[in-house]
């Protein structure tokens, strides 16, 4: 049996990055687990030091349950490398190939308005981006049966 994913960003602005990503994955924000109503009563409960803020963190899923739950976490130290794994942004993968390359482009757009930027185009098949603090992503197509 396959396992579920979830990938963890550490960050410096967990909700300026969660803005960024629930545009660019059309993510929204995850409920707090049962049996809280909210975030900060499910944050309250691990009993943390009067320091750290559910205000630290984000919590990102995908509305149809299909892809990995995304969070976003405050941590003191800046990013200095690339990233070592990045994110695939997918838009869809039917039609000829200059449709897919124009819907790469308008998802990269799209994006680059939402405070990303472009990194490197490899014409016809992806854009590298990165995101409002530098972590870099793709954006490319998904397999047209998919």
């Amino acid at each position: 049996m396959a396992l579920t994913i979830g990938l963890t960003l550490d960050c410096k602005d967990a909700k300026l990055l969660a803005g960024f990503w629930k545009t660019a994955l059309g993510y929204v924000d995850e409920p707090p687990p049962a049996p809280f109503a909210t975030r900060e009563e499910w944050f309250a409960s691990f009993g943390l030091p009067a320091d750290d803020s559910v205000d630290d963190a984000a919590w990102l899923c995908d509305p149809d349950g299909l892809g990995p739950r995304l969070s976003l976490l405050k941590v003191p130290e800046p990013k200095t490398v690339k990233n070592r794994l990045h994110i695939d942004v997918r838009v869809p993968g039917h039609g000829t190939p200059e449709e897919r390359w124009a819907r790469i482009r308008a998802k990269s757009e799209q994006l680059v308005k939402a405070g990303g930027t472009t990194v490197e185009e490899f014409d016809g098949h992806h854009i590298v981006m990165a995101d409002p603090e530098g972590n870099e992503f793709c954006v490319a197509a998904a397999r047209p049966d998919s």
